[in-house]
């Protein structure tokens, strides 16, 4: 029993959208994981070059257009909090990522087999 062509074109062409849906989402994911692995390693060069400051150095941050004077400790523990965020963020998003990438393989998958058997 075959399936009829109407049917198989339709089927072919919901599984090529997937496909393709699925592929910009991928680019879009794995652009997001290299800016947010930019912004990791930029705080973690940020917090060594603090590090290195004797501990009465005076430091500055930037609100806005001014800077207030922030003690050092403080500044290093708002970095590394923001680099615990950004490592959450990643791993979210390599779980999508792999999401993504099952189902681009299994539209893929289901192409072939629709090719392969469907003529």
């Amino acid at each position: 029993m075959s399936i009829p062509n109407e049917a198989l074109q339709k089927l072919m062409q919901d599984i090529e959208s997937k496909a393709a849906f699925s592929q910009q989402q991928l680019t879009i994911v794995k652009a997001q994981i290299a800016a947010k692995q930019r912004d990791v390693r930029l705080l973690q060069l940020t917090g060594k070059e603090l590090e290195k400051l004797p501990p009465g150095t005076r430091s500055y941050e930037s609100v806005g257009k001014m800077f207030v004077q922030e003690d050092i400790t403080n500044i290093q523990r708002r970095l590394a909090k923001e680099e615990a965020g950004l490592k959450g963020d990643i791993k979210d998003l390599e779980k999508k990522h792999t999401y993504l990438e099952t189902t681009y393989l299994n539209a893929q998958g289901g192409l072939n087999a629709i090719l392969k058997g469907g003529r």
